[in-house]
């Protein structure tokens, strides 16, 4: 007997095994966050499958999403980056993924890690909805509006309330899993 899935991957084994596997599993791995970041960030305007096919191409790019070395990331290795038919070559969120990786680590010397910073807005705990169809699940919401506006006063760019929210859904800070996927009781 097949599983129920939500419906926005049905059909893609990738959308699919992205799904089964990891969308809405709560994070709570730096390194982990900050590769959702940065995908979120290049999926800006495009269609998440489109950064699904190309994520081994962003983790070569991009140093296996290590933000020590992205902060680092100087006027060559940027033209590189442009220079890269495998991922997104867009100058603007290239260089937003070198300064949210400079302005990442600046919130873990703060808080001691960016999973606590990010989490505390939840008080670490998942927000579990009640989606009966994907269609359902919004863009974004009041508090994804607030953590894009602290994000932004930290220096951070790229992450509008909507990019926030889908970053949110991806690390498992809400459950947008419909009621019936049989990953929603999982996760």
């Amino acid at each position: 007997m097949e599983k129920h899935k939500c419906g926005w991957c049905v059909g893609d084994t990738l959308y699919e095994d992205y799904h089964d596997r990891e969308w809405g599993v709560p994070v709570k791995d730096d390194a982990m966050l900050f590769e959702f970041l940065v995908l979120e960030t290049f999926q800006a305007g495009l269609s998440w499958i489109t950064i699904l096919r190309k994520r081994e191409n962003f983790r070569k790019a991009f140093d296996n999403f290590d933000y020590q070395k992205i902060a680092l990331y100087d006027t060559n290795r940027k033209e590189e980056l442009l220079q890269n038919a495998g991922i997104i070559r867009n100058k603007l969120k290239i260089n937003a993924t070198i300064s949210n990786a400079i302005a990442f680590m600046e919130v873990q010397k703060s808080f001691g890690s960016f999973h606590k910073y990010i989490w505390d807005f939840l008080d670490h705990k998942p927000i579990i909805n009640k989606i009966q169809n994907y269609k359902e699940a919004p863009a974004n919401t009041p508090l994804s509006d607030q953590i894009s506006k602290d994000l932004k006063k930290r220096g951070f760019k790229f992450v509008g309330s909507t990019v926030v929210y889908a970053f949110m859904q991806a690390t498992g800070m809400v459950n947008d899993h419909e009621i019936n996927c049989f990953r929603y009781a999982q996760v």
